[in-house]
């Protein structure tokens, strides 16, 4: 299938999904706030793809976590009934066959964050600012660690600015001091397995690995910066 094609059948699909679970939410503000981001994110696709069209790879894990987060959105994170979900197909409650004693559907999504971004994350970076070997897999964990602690700071200011349930709903902790704290380290988690099977793959296929990593931690320039490159800007 040719990638503008595929990326039409995404969109479409996408847009059924975001359409069918638009309807009758559990918390229409909540809802609303969830998906500030979703519409950023969408936006910033739109604009960008005559001049930076990402691959299929990319689109799909995109559209995966987006199709997630809607589901989020719609019950809001804390409501998500998956729990009956799996009675009804199995008989039993998957909390109690697992062991888990409260709604983790927001941790399987944080978790998702990493694993599902990580990669398209990682073709900006090669692509853009065209970073290789070691610096093509830290950079995109690094990024996604950040940008998890930056939507942690977002969901707080939210939470504070709006109160009430509103604030609540939105910020989901149900509870739980560190859910911050772990959301944060379950989307590095999920970013480093994506790196570390992408880098595995990479390894495989890819016949110049080891010495591209070795380049790029070769240093590149000896003099240090810092005043001596002040000192030197100043000169000329």
């Amino acid at each position: 299938m040719k990638h503008g094609i595929y990326l039409a059948v995404l969109s479409i699909l996408f847009a059924i999904v975001f359409a069918v679970l638009a309807i009758a939410p559990y918390d229409r503000h909540d809802w609303a706030l969830e998906n500030v981001l979703v519409v950023a994110l969408v936006a910033v696709l739109i604009a960008s793809y005559r001049h930076l069209p990402l691959s299929r790879v990319s689109y799909t894990l995109l559209f995966a976590f987006l199709c997630l987060h809607e589901v989020g959105a719609h019950y809001t994170y804390a409501q998500v009934p998956y729990d009956a979900w799996w009675q009804a197909l199995t008989g039993e409650t998957f909390n109690a066959m697992v062991g888990w004693e409260r709604n983790h559907f927001d941790r399987v999504i944080h978790f998702c964050y990493g694993l599902l971004l990580a990669y398209p994350i990682r073709e900006l970076f090669l692509r853009v600012v065209g970073v290789r070997g070691f610096w093509g897999y830290f950079l995109p964990l690094d990024l996604t660690m950040s940008t998890s602690m930056l939507f942690e700071l977002f969901e707080w200011g939210a939470a504070e600015f709006f109160g009430g349930d509103l604030g609540v709903a939105y910020l989901g902790t149900q509870g739980d001091v560190w859910d911050a704290h772990k959301d944060m380290l379950l989307a590095s988690v999920g970013a480093v397995v994506a790196m570390v099977v992408t880098a595995a793959i990479n390894a495989r296929y890819q016949r110049d690995f080891a010495a591209e990593w070795a380049e790029s931690l070769r240093v590149k320039r000896r003099m240090p910066l810092g005043e001596v490159e002040l000192s030197r800007l100043r000169n000329r």
